[in-house]
């Protein structure tokens, strides 16, 4: 098995590429080892001094360290992800799934008058940023619009990542605006 790896933008996360689907149902944040509980593969992940947090995407494992270095950290995560897959053992735990993780940080907030905006920010958001931000080991959901500020939660690789500010601000503002004049800013959540 060969795993690939990828920088991100964060430097404190990597993304591992297996060459097969990790999570292609919903992507998966784990941030403690308490968290991790439920997912083998997460455990092995957390067992390793130095792992903050761990993310699995539809065909990818970004892991976020917090102590250590890359050269030291980086053989033993490429191992227990090796380890990993060729035991066969399942992502999550038999009577388990992604509501464990929580990964719908609660419910999203707009005024109904604002149903027409809201369905196109989803739309750009899932068309033209996700796959963007997914290519750089994170991920990003829409939670909420009021008084032209798009609230977004940001995930992964993108959770802390000195340039998710520049993200936010130029990237995504920039496109929401340009599509819907009434977009003032974004902000994260």
């Amino acid at each position: 098995m060969f795993i690939q790896t990828e920088a991100t933008p964060n430097p404190a996360t990597l993304k591992f590429l297996p060459g097969r689907d990790v999570s292609p149902d919903a992507p998966i944040e784990i941030r403690s080892s308490t968290e991790a509980a439920h997912s083998p593969l997460a455990q092995r992940l957390f067992d390793i001094d130095g792992v903050s947090s761990v993310f699995f995407g539809s065909d990818f494992v970004a892991v976020t360290k917090g102590e250590g270095e890359w050269p030291h950290l980086k053989p033993a995560i490429l191992g227990a992800i090796m380890e990993h897959f060729l035991s066969g053992a399942p992502l999550i735990a038999e009577g388990h799934d992604h509501e464990v993780y929580g990964y719908d940080d609660g419910e999203e907030f707009f005024d109904d008058a604002d149903i027409d905006t809201v369905e196109i920010i989803k739309d750009l958001i899932e068309t033209r940023v996700r796959p963007a931000v997914a290519g750089d080991g994170g991920d990003i959901t829409f939670r909420g619009y009021r008084d032209g500020i798009v609230y977004l939660a940001m995930k992964g690789a993108c959770s802390g990542c000195p340039s998710s500010t520049a993200t936010l601000r130029h990237g995504i503002e920039n496109l929401l605006r340009h599509f819907l004049p009434d977009v003032q800013e974004v902000q994260a959540v």
